[in-house]
């Protein structure tokens, strides 16, 4: 996809409030259902409960690799819907905290740029479900932002 499709993609989007033709353009955020929530100023990314996600069927809780990667694909998104960059960022690297169980209910997660520059972002992210003050798992990205 060109910078400017991608770049108008991004505009509809926040145009229609309609996000899932951007999360349609990364095949792992599609297959794991991510959705985008609109708060005014701020997005809240929330994976839907699945039967499929979960790592332990005695909790049941979700598998630590599905938050992970959710974690991950927010960053990803935040980055893509908000820091103005006209190409997909690329993952340089990640690092999770899990704090408790991810049981088998919906998961929302928050993103904060915490630093972008010319080359690299740094975001914070944190995932909750039932109380955000009382996060399942918190996670630093570094991003590649410049041109691939």
């Amino acid at each position: 996809m060109s910078e400017l499709n991608l770049e108008q993609l991004v505009a509809r989007a926040h145009q229609q409030n309609d996000y899932d033709p951007l999360i349609s353009l990364i095949p792992y955020a599609k297959l794991l259902g991510i959705e985008c929530l609109r708060l005014g100023d701020d997005m809240v990314l929330r994976l839907p409960a699945n039967r499929d996600c979960i790592g332990n069927p005695v909790l049941p809780a979700l598998h630590g690799g599905v938050i992970a990667g959710f974690m991950e694909h927010a960053a990803m998104l935040h980055l893509l819907m908000f820091m103005g960059i006209p190409h997909l960022p690329k993952i340089i690297d990640f690092s999770i905290d899990y704090l408790r169980a991810g049981h088998y209910r919906d998961t929302f997660a928050q993103c904060q740029v915490w630093r972008q520059g010319r080359r690299v972002a740094n975001v914070a992210i944190t995932a909750w479900q039932t109380n955000q003050a009382e996060p399942i798992a918190t996670a630093r990205a570094h991003f590649k932002v410049d041109e691939p």
